[in-house]
């Protein structure tokens, strides 16, 4: 079967394809798709199909469109059954005299003569297409300008909403998103935070914010390099929007003062920040993985004289101040107390002085020993190799001696003796035990003969007779060859009758 094409000599689209590429900046293939549905509209309209319709584009050397050419596709046959899929041979062959029976041609459609109903889908689908391609075109081109700063002019209030001139698009500055104490006149710039973008029926439109800590964190990089190259870091930022911001940094290095580097030079750099969120008090303070030291920071700019931690698991702490200072640390309304709550994760009671001498601080320690008692990750040591610090020869001597447990040591310790074991080892080898291990005694089920034999043998022990060491005067027994303590040589002589 072959296919065949019938030369057009309509007018092009050229000029139209050109202005649309050019002047307002589509991408060729969004060119193409357009025009190509909107064609393929026109002509379902005015045929009832476009399953046989084809379109054509011409192009230059760089691949973009000059022209387009709309077929109808039909098939040569004798006896036409569908005239919009089909034509006759005789019909066929005047438009290509070398076609046959079996053949496709492709006749040029003129979508000028169209009907009305057919032009205006066209239109309508044209229209659409380029509307959708020109808001995925703005999309694609702010889409990663979301989370970072963009600066705009107001424009108008509805309902408490701010919409803000950006240029090709529009930013909404929703109520939750503004700062309570900033008011704005026609015309005015807005710099602010792009949280989200959204699409619209006329375009895109920006969601702003100049109520987010982000914001902050994003002017400060602009005005401290050492933010932006990361030598200095914000670990966390808290913000009470239009009233105080409090900014926790840090720096890894040691010849770098974090809070120095943010408020600059007779705090030049914190006084743009502070003049950009127009006049918004900011607390620049010192970072620490010390929780006490950190909640003395984070009550800036008050002075704390010094943080009890309540409660570890619950992130309890009482913070004593001066009574000249108390004012300070609560803040206005418990302004400065609650940021510092935020920011350091912990809920703080802050109490002057004289209001802490009516406290009873020894019920305060006392639950802190006994939360340290109950809280603290033990490792259980069996062995006396896993006593921290423990010489490893000795471990290994008194191993190789069958002295490998704590609890046998324990138990043997006055009759320990080991060649190249010392009595200052054995000594110190206690004193480990004693810092380290903390014995349980479990409450185990003893059955009436085990009760017997634990009677019998405390019964033959009081029964024993007790000796001592002539030299040292230590208690020994009958099985003893040296004295424990001086290490003295024994013999027992039983006595003559």
């Amino acid at each position: 079967m072959a296919r065949k094409k019938v030369q057009d000599n309509s007018s092009s689209m050229a000029e139209a394809i050109k202005e649309l590429i050019e002047v307002k900046g589509f991408s060729p293939d969004a060119v193409k798709k357009v025009i190509e549905n909107m064609l393929l509209a026109a002509y379902k309209r005015a045929h009832g199909t476009n399953e046989n319709a084809v379109v054509v584009f011409d192009e230059d050397e760089s691949g973009i469109p000059t022209d387009v050419t709309l077929y109808s596709r039909k098939e040569v046959i004798d006896g036409v059954y569908d005239p919009v899929t089909e034509i006759e041979l005789e019909e066929a062959r005047q438009l290509s005299p070398d076609c046959e029976v079996g053949d496709e041609l492709d006749i040029p459609e003129d979508p000028k003569s169209y009907d009305r109903s057919a032009v205006s889908t066209g239109k309508q689908s044209g229209h659409q297409g380029l509307n959708e391609s020109y808001k995925d075109n703005l999309y694609d081109e702010y889409k990663d300008k979301v989370g970072g700063i963009i600066i705009g002019y107001f424009q108008r209030e509805r309902n408490g909403t701010i919409y803000v001139d950006l240029g090709k698009v529009e930013g909404v500055l929703p109520v939750k998103y503004q700062s309570p104490r900033e008011k704005y006149e026609k015309g005015e710039r807005i710099r602010a935070l792009v949280v989200d973008i959204a699409k619209t029926a006329n375009g895109i439109q920006l969601i702003l914010s100049r109520a987010a800590p982000e914001l902050v964190r994003s002017i400060l990089e602009t005005e401290v390099p050492e933010v932006l190259d990361g030598t200095v870091e914000i670990n966390k930022i808290v913000r009470e929007a239009g009233y105080r911001t409090k900014i926790a940094v840090s720096s890894a290095r040691e010849d770098i003062d974090p809070v120095g580097a943010c408020v600059g030079l007779k705090g030049v750099r914190i006084q743009n920040v502070i003049h950009e969120l127009l006049g918004e008090k900011i607390d620049v303070l010192r970072w620490d993985p010390e929780p006490t030291v950190f909640i003395k920071n984070a009550l800036s700019p008050a002075e704390v004289g010094r943080v009890i931690i309540l409660d570890q698991d619950k992130k309890q702490a009482l913070a004593i101040v001066p009574d000249s200072q108390f004012s300070l640390a609560i803040g206005k309304q418990g302004l400065n107390v609650r940021l510092a709550n935020r920011l350091c994760d912990w809920n703080i009671d802050v109490k002057t002085e004289e209001q802490v001498a009516e406290l009873d601080l020894s019920e305060i320690a006392t639950r802190q020993n006994a939360q340290s008692l109950f809280n603290d990750d033990y490792e259980e040591i069996a062995t006396i190799a896993e006593l921290p610090g423990v010489d490893e020869r000795v471990a290994g001597l008194l191993k190789e001696a069958g002295i490998e447990d704590v609890q046998k040591f324990i138990d043997d310790y006055e009759s320990i003796n080991v060649e190249g074991v010392t009595k200052e080892d054995l000594e110190k080898i206690n004193e480990l035990i004693n810092q380290n291990v903390e014995f349980v005694e479990e409450d185990a089920p003893q059955d009436a003969a085990a009760s017997q034999d634990q009677g019998a043998e405390q019964a033959a022990s009081q029964d024993a007779e007790e000796y001592t060491c002539p030299e040292c005067g230590a208690a020994i027994t009958l099985d003893m060859t040296k004295c424990p303590k001086c290490g003295v040589e024994l013999e027992f002589q039983e006595d003559e009758e």
